[in-house]
């Protein structure tokens, strides 16, 4: 029998995720009737779901980080019978490359890694000066070895059920008549990159009093986060942080007419929804992971220290992002101005 279809091994972050969009929507265009199915973590269904050119989704049940060597190779033996003639796996541990090895799938692609010699019949080294950009290096998998990208790059592309989202904004009580701005408040990897909650706050109440619905999004740790805006804004703002799942969240996204975020999942989630978009970096760098929008602002301090990619600040000041004033963005709310916007 012959092999045929593609599986592509998943990235474990939100925004990675996202990001490997641009992966598939190529390898569609260049195979368009050729199966592409995700190997990827169970969170990740909704976000999946959004990418039409995936046919299935078939869940790691591993927790991140975990080993779980007889659950990989179980899982292993079992997708035999799918008969992929390739596989790209897209993380770089040793762990992420046994599944597609354990498959017998015969092309085996991804970037040389932690001890995956033999587990890759294609291990490629990363050329990091000819592709800056995450996107750039995930893109290159799908290329032949040593080819150019292609140009202009295919970039994510979400896709929400219309009557889904609306009765999302519906079951949270949202005007379908007013304009709805979402604060992204919250960044799993560290305080350094996450703006001041107290400059949310302040663009919360101009938002408001010019007539805007505001509602903070986030998980569950971000709950605290969003109690603490919506006091600064005389509570005139839905804290929906916590309260939705991840497919509630991207639906109500795929209805904002402005999105204000930290660089987070949620950031990648609204530019891949084609959502105006203000991104705050603080710690991290936009020319590596930017927003893959033309409707993104990314607003950027460029200070000596950055990009630190640090959890915390060093310095313990964190000038990258609290001087990145709330009068700024209320200025480009006016007037916009889109890709990377050096603040001073």
């Amino acid at each position: 029998m012959e092999r045929t279809g593609l599986l592509i091994v998943a990235p474990a972050w939100i925004g990675d995720m996202v990001m490997t969009h641009a992966l598939i929507r190529w390898l569609h265009q260049q195979q368009p009737d050729e199966a592409i199915d995700l190997l990827a973590p169970e969170w990740s269904a909704p976000l999946t779901q959004a990418m039409p050119e995936v046919r299935h989704t078939i869940p790691i049940p591993i927790g991140h980080g975990q080993l779980a060597l007889t659950s990989r190779y179980r899982l292993g033996r079992q997708l035999r019978d799918h008969r992929y003639r390739q596989a790209i796996v897209l993380p770089n541990s040793f762990k992420s490359a046994l599944i597609p090895f354990w498959a017998t799938i015969p092309q085996r692609i991804g970037y040389v890694g932690e001890w995956r010699w033999g587990l890759l019949t294609e291990a490629r080294k990363l050329d990091r000066r000819r592709w800056p950009r995450m996107v750039d290096r995930l893109v290159a998998l799908g290329c032949p070895s040593g080819s150019p990208l292609p140009h202009p790059l295919p970039l994510p592309l979400l896709q929400v059920d219309a009557t889904a989202a609306a009765e999302v904004a519906r079951q949270q009580r949202l005007s379908p008549d007013r304009p709805l701005a979402i604060l992204c408040p919250g960044a799993a990897y560290g305080p350094a990159k996450r703006w001041p909650l107290s400059h949310y706050g302040e663009v919360a109440r101009h938002l408001t009093a010019t007539g805007w619905q505001v509602v903070i999004l986030g998980s569950q740790q971000e709950k605290p986060d969003g109690e603490q805006i919506q006091t600064m804004s005389h509570h005139s703002v839905h804290n929906l942080a916590g309260q939705l799942s991840l497919a509630q969240s991207i639906a109500l996204l795929s209805r904002a007419d402005l999105v204000i975020s930290n660089d987070s999942g949620l950031m990648h989630v609204a530019a891949a929804l084609q959502r105006r978009l203000i991104a705050l970096f603080g710690s991290s760098d936009p020319y590596h992971t930017p927003p893959l929008s033309d409707q993104a602002t990314i607003l950027y301090r460029q200070l000596a220290c950055s990009p630190c990619l640090r959890r915390d600040c060093r310095y313990g000041t964190l000038h990258c992002l609290t001087e990145i004033r709330p009068e700024t963005i209320i200025t480009l709310l006016h007037d916009p101005v889109y890709g990377i916007v050096s603040v001073h």
